[in-house]
């Protein structure tokens, strides 16, 4: 059984900020890059931040500066800090586990976020 479970979301004010968790089981962690989505209503999914499994990081350029997505392979949960959040960050964040070879994909539940005050 695979499963990515987010946590960490919830209601903050504008300039606020939030860490998200996503904690995985069933794959081999150190293997899989490790990324951040969200989807706000009415909206596509987009990604905002992914951690390779070499450690590089990328992020979106709406969150540069702000966000900062880490991971830790003992724990097996990768995360994303998320300061000075406003209302347009507002969105269901789901964490994602990919892995190269097969193009094999797994999805977290998400995790809402509200940005508002």
């Amino acid at each position: 059984q695979v499963q990515l479970v987010e946590s960490g979301g919830g209601l903050v004010q504008p300039g606020g900020s939030l860490r998200l968790s996503c904690a995985a089981s069933g794959i081999i962690f150190s293997i899989y890059n490790m990324g951040w989505y969200r989807q706000a209503p009415g909206k596509q999914r987009e990604l905002v931040a992914v951690v390779t499994r070499d450690g590089t990081t990328n992020y979106a350029d709406f969150v540069k500066g702000r966000f900062t997505i880490s991971r830790d392979n003992a724990k097996n949960t990768v995360y994303l800090q998320m300061n000075g959040l406003k209302p347009e960050d507002t969105a269901v964040y789901y964490c994602n586990a990919h892995w190269p070879y097969y193009s094999r994909n797994y999805w977290g539940q998400g995790t809402q976020v509200i940005v508002s005050s």
